[in-house]
């Protein structure tokens, strides 16, 4: 059997590091994955909270242990009975470091040899220094680590635990997520709403920041003068009896909106803590379930409460019909977030019957979400 160790101090793990372990996986019959400790180097988080974050990134891979280790990665590669340690390169200068940590390691006489891969260029640009840099700054970090890891970084640097919460129009979202702070804030812990149809509202409506002008003007440009206010805004109103009609029109309004609501979701991020509830209809159709790394609420509401709500709102039956046409139903959203908690072996899903919810389910509900995120005693 050819086995190798790949070691590294997964402070945390991404995708890079993942990158070089599923390919020394299929060279190797095993490959141990090794989280070390270097005295000289401080450390974000603990031996523990490292070793188990690159297990859970892992589990997919059957041919990969995750062990952690101290000393010197030759007596280590030496107990566990391994000649070959995996390095992974990215540039000239981590080459020349490689090489020189390989001839020390041929200075112990102990057989080990080195095998190199070097990074994909796509991917070289992914460092945990990096990682942790753009989590300052409330960056988005889905595309450079696995979902349980960005939960970690966000927990640590940003004490943030975001929450999906979804339902149908009209499932009692605001009410539901309004509720959850106020439970939250008697416990005396933080917690904060932010809907993201109101983030796009603010877009449309009158950010002046000259990028959201562009934005308002594409819209314009895209579904014509009738959705435009005389002062520039938009007119939702009338926006929404054409996307709503058409499911390609509506697409084609989520592309134009979907990236100028990122940079607002971020702003709107900066500097809170403690529970993050995302409030939106469409974060599964949306594919933006990964905000809230698979941690969702799904709300299911009586189709009689839903219309009368709706109606409340000044839409008619009719109107209503089309909205709830361009978005899937109860039961596809929770087909749909089960697919995702599977494949990606991350998340929660939370469901609530918000027909006639009392006080003390939704308060069961947030003894949930806390036990999950270890915030209670």
């Amino acid at each position: 059997m050819k086995s190798a160790i790949y070691a590294f101090s997964g402070d945390p793990i991404t995708f890079g590091h993942l990158d070089i372990i599923n390919r020394a996986a299929a060279v190797f019959d095993r490959l141990v994955v090794a989280i070390g400790v270097n005295p000289s180097k401080k450390y974000l988080f603990s031996l523990e909270e490292r070793t188990e974050m690159a297990r859970r990134s892992l589990l997919n891979l059957k041919n990969v242990e995750v062990k952690s280790f101290s000393g010197m990665l030759v007596d280590f590669a030496y107990e566990n009975n391994i000649n070959v340690i995996v390095k992974g390169v990215r540039s000239s200068n981590d080459f020349e470091y490689e090489m020189s940590l390989h001839n020390l390691g041929e200075s112990q006489k102990l057989g080990i040899d080195t095998f190199i891969l070097f990074a994909k260029p796509s991917l070289a640009h992914i460092s945990s220094s990096a990682v942790k840099d753009i989590q300052k700054e409330q960056g988005l970090i889905q595309d450079y680590v696995p979902p349980y890891v960005k939960q970690c970084v966000e927990a640590k640097l940003s004490g943030q635990c975001i929450i999906g919460l979804t339902g149908e129009i009209g499932a009692g979202k605001s009410y539901v997520g309004d509720k959850l702070v106020e439970l939250t804030h008697k416990l005396k812990l933080e917690a904060h709403n932010i809907e993201l149809d109101r983030l796009s509202w603010q877009i449309q409506d009158d950010l002046k920041e000259e990028k959201y002008a562009v934005v308002r003007k594409q819209i314009i440009d895209t579904f014509g003068a009738e959705v435009s206010n005389a002062d520039g805004s938009i007119n939702r109103k009338a926006l929404g009896e054409i996307v709503f009609a058409d499911q390609k029109k509506l697409n084609r309004l989520n592309e134009i909106m979907d990236t100028p609501i990122l940079v607002r979701l971020r702003r709107e991020l900066k500097d809170k803590k403690g529970l993050i509830f995302l409030n939106a209809s469409l974060l599964v159709e949306a594919e933006m379930s990964q905000l809230s790394n698979y941690n969702m609420i799904l709300l299911s509401v009586d189709e009689a409460i839903q219309e009368k709500r709706l109606l409340d709102r000044d839409l008619d039956k009719e109107q209503i019909k089309r909205r709830l046409k361009s978005q899937y139903d109860f039961a596809h959203k929770k087909e749909q977030l089960e697919k995702e908690i599977e494949e990606n072996k991350q998340g929660k899903l939370w469901l609530l019957n918000n027909k006639d919810a009392s006080d003390l389910e939704i308060k069961q509900l947030l003894q949930d979400i806390l036990t999950y995120f270890k915030l209670t005693s």
